[in-house]
C-alpha cells in the first residue's frame, strides 16, 4: 500500500489522537492566554511597590509582546525547518523559565528582561500551534480546530483570571508567576504523550526516520502504515520559508499581517489597561482579575460561534463582521461605566468581538499557507503583526498621561479593528481557499 497519509487524514474521520492533539493546543494557547495576562494581572501591586507611573508601566506591560513578536518571525520559520515539536517543547522550557525569574527580579530593567525572553517562548509555540492545529485535523473541521485552538487564549485568562483574583487576596504579585511557571512545566509532558511530530511536516521534509514516525503516528491513529514515503523531489522539499514572499502569496502576506497588527493594537489596548483603570475607579487589584476574566469569558464566547459558524459562512465576511462589531464595543467601553459591574458585562461584550475577530484571523492564516511555509507564515503575520500589541500600551499610557479621555483614547483604539476589516477586504478570494488536499508534488 503507498498513498499520501496526508490524503489519508484529510478525508478520514477524526481520531481520538487527532481530537487529543487538537485539544492539547488549546491547552498551550491557554497557556499564552495566562501568561501574556500575567503582568496584567500583577501590574497594580507593582506600580505600587515600585512607584512607577502610568508612562512607565505602559513600556513594562509591553515588553514581553516585544518578545512574542521576535519570537514569532524567528522561531515559526525554525518550526518549519526542524519540526512543530521540537519547537513546541523548547518553547515550553523558556517560557517556564521566563515566569520562574520575574518575581526574582530586583527592577523594572531585570523584570522587563524576563518578560521578553517569556515572550520569546510564547511567540515561537503559538505559531508553532496554529500549524499543529491545521495539520492534525482533517478538511472538513480545519477551520473548527483552529478556532478552538485559538479560544484556548481567552480560557485560559479566564481560569488564570480566578486563581490570581484568589492569589493577590492572600500573596503579593510574585505568586502570579510562580504559577504560571509551575503549569507552563506541566504542559511538557502533556506534549512529549500527546503532540507527535506532524504527519504533513514529516511527509514535506521527510527526514531520516520519517516513514517509521509517520507509520507510527497512523497505527496510533488507527489508520494502515503506508509502505514509501510519496515522491517528493529535493528541490520541494526544501522549499524556502521565502515562499511567503513569492508573487503570488505577497499580497497575502502584507494584507494578513497588517489586519492582524491594526487589530491587536485595539485588542492589546483593552486587556493590558482594564486592570489599572479598575484600580484607578477605588476598587481592589483582586476585582481588577475578576473584571478580566469576564471579559474573557465573552472572548471564548466570541472564538466559540465563530468557529462554529464557518462550518456553515464563509470565514472572512465572518471575521470582518465581528472586527466592526470590536471597533462599536471598544469605543462603548470607553465611555464609562457607573460601576464594576457594568464595566465586566461591557468589557465581556467588547471581547467577545475582539477575540471572535483574532480566532477568524487565525484561520485565515492556516488557509492562506502551505504545509512548509504555515509556521513562518503565521508566524511572520503574529510576529509583526504584535509590534501593534508592543505600541498599543505605550501608546494609550502617554495619551493618558497627556490627560485625554478615556472616551476619547477608547475612539483612537478602537479604530485598529476598522483598518484591520479593511485589509481583509482588499484580500482576494482565491488568497483565502483551504488547501485541505495536499498537492501530489514529484
Amino acid at each position: 500500500m503507498n498513498t499520501d497519509p496526508r490524503e489519508t487524514l484529510s478525508h478520514s474521520a477524526m481520531s481520538g489522537l487527532q481530537m487529543t492533539a487538537v485539544a492539547t493546543t488549546i491547552g498551550l494557547n491557554a497557556l499564552d492566554g495566562f501568561d501574556v495576562l500575567a503582568i496584567s494581572f500583577a501590574s497594580p501591586g507593582i506600580a505600587a511597590e515600585w512607584g512607577i507611573d502610568r508612562a512607565q508601566l505602559g513600556i513594562v506591560l509591553s515588553m514581553e509582546l516585544l518578545g512574542m513578536a521576535v519570537g514569532s518571525v524567528l522561531l515559526g520559520g525554525v518550526a518549519d525547518k526542524i519540526g512543530r515539536r521540537r519547537i513546541i517543547l523548547g518553547c515550553l522550557s523558556v517560557m517556564a523559565l521566563g515566569m520562574l525569574m520575574v518575581p526574582m527580579a530586583s527592577g523594572i530593567a531585570e523584570l522587563c528582561v524576563w518578560r521578553v525572553i517569556t515572550g520569546l517562548g510564547i511567540g515561537g509555540m503559538v505559531a508553532a500551534i496554529n500549524a499543529v492545529s491545521a495539520e492534525f485535523s482533517n478538511a472538513k473541521r480545519r477551520n473548527l480546530s483552529v478556532s478552538l485552538m485559538a479560544i484556548g487564549y481567552p480560557v485560559g485568562a479566564v481560569l488564570g483570571g480566578l486563581i490570581a483574583a484568589q492569589l493577590l487576596k492572600q500573596h503579593d504579585w510574585r505568586a502570579v508567576f510562580y504559577f504560571g511557571a509551575a503549569v507552563t512545566t506541566a504542559f511538557i509532558p502533556l506534549v512529549l504523550a500527546f503532540v507527535p511530530e506532524s504527519i504533513a511536516w514529516l511527509t514535506q521534509k521527510q527526514p531520516v526516520g520519517a516513514l517509521d514516525r509517520i507509520n507510527r503516528t497512523l497505527r496510533r491513529m488507527g489508520h494502515a502504515a503506508i509502505a514509501a514515503l510519496p515522491a517528493i523531489s529535493i528541490e520541494v522539499r526544501k522549499r524556502s520559508i521565502g515562499d511567503i514572499f513569492t508573487p503570488e502569496r505577497a499580497r497575502t502576506t502584507v494584507l494578513v499581517t497588517l489586519a492582524y497588527f491594526f487589530h491587536i493594537t485595539t485588542f492589546y489596548f483593552l486587556v493590558k489597561w482594564v486592570p489599572k483603570i479598575v484600580v484607578d475607579m477605588g476598587y481592589a487589584p483582586s476585582s481588577a482579575a475578576g473584571v478580566l476574566v469576564w471579559a474573557n469569558v465573552g472572548g471564548a464566547m466570541g472564538g466559540a460561534i465563530l468557529g462554529l459558524l464557518t462550518q456553515r459562512f464563509g470565514l472572512k465576511p465572518l471575521t470582518m463582521l465581528v472586527l466592526i462589531g470590536s471597533t462599536v464595543m471598544v469605543f462603548a467601553f470607553g465611555r464609562g461605566q457607573a460601576n464594576l459591574t457594568q464595566l465586566a458585562v461591557i468589557c465581556g461584550a467588547a471581547c467577545f468581538f475582539m477575540n471572535a475577530g483574532i480566532v477568524g484571523l487565525y484561520a485565515l492564516f492556516a488557509q492562506a499557507y502551505p504545509t512548509h511555509v504555515r509556521a513562518f507564515g503565521t508566524g511572520f503575520a503574529v510576529g509583526f503583526g504584535r509590534s501593534g500589541a508592543v505600541l498599543a500600551p505605550v501608546i494609550a499610557g502617554f495619551l493618558f498621561q497627556a490627560n485625554y479621555s478615556l472616551e476619547l483614547v477608547a475612539l483612537i483604539m478602537s479604530l485598529g479593528s476598522t483598518l484591520a476589516a479593511a485589509m481583509l477586504f482588499l484580500l482576494k478570494p482565491q488568497t483565502n481557499q483551504t488547501a485541505t488536499t495536499p498537492a501530489r508534488e514529484h
